[in-house]
């Protein structure tokens, strides 16, 4: 008889700790929250064209915040900027802006209009 090894290990997602007990390691996606910030579309004062603005950054770096902002304009496919403590995006990109927001561990909340 030809007999199949077992590949499956039911006890590969445990780790043990210092007292010997074995708990589970926590998703990679799990990561700390830091916090909600805010995403906003504006066209008021902008000659009719449409901005999204994300504000409410609350301990994030000028360094940082542009890294955000690199990263949302290279999804996007658009220009951007930082200014003010606030990343602005060129076009209506709410949802992509959304999407590397959470990835980062941010809380985003779309507001305004």
């Amino acid at each position: 008889m030809n007999q199949e090894r077992l590949t499956h290990n039911p006890f590969a997602g445990l780790v043990a700790n210092d007292s010997g007990a074995a708990s589970e390691i926590p998703p990679a996606a799990s990561r700390k929250n830091r916090g909600r910030v805010d995403i906003i579309r504006q066209t008021a004062g902008r000659g009719g064209k449409t901005v999204t603005v994300i504000t409410n950054f609350t301990g994030v770096s000028l360094s940082e915040m542009k890294d955000l902002a690199a990263a949302m304009r290279q999804a996007c496919g658009t220009g951007g900027t930082v200014k003010d403590g606030r990343i602005e995006i060129q076009g209506d990109k709410r949802g992509e802006v959304s999407r590397i927001l959470a990835e980062a561990g941010f809380k985003p909340v779309l507001s305004g209009g």
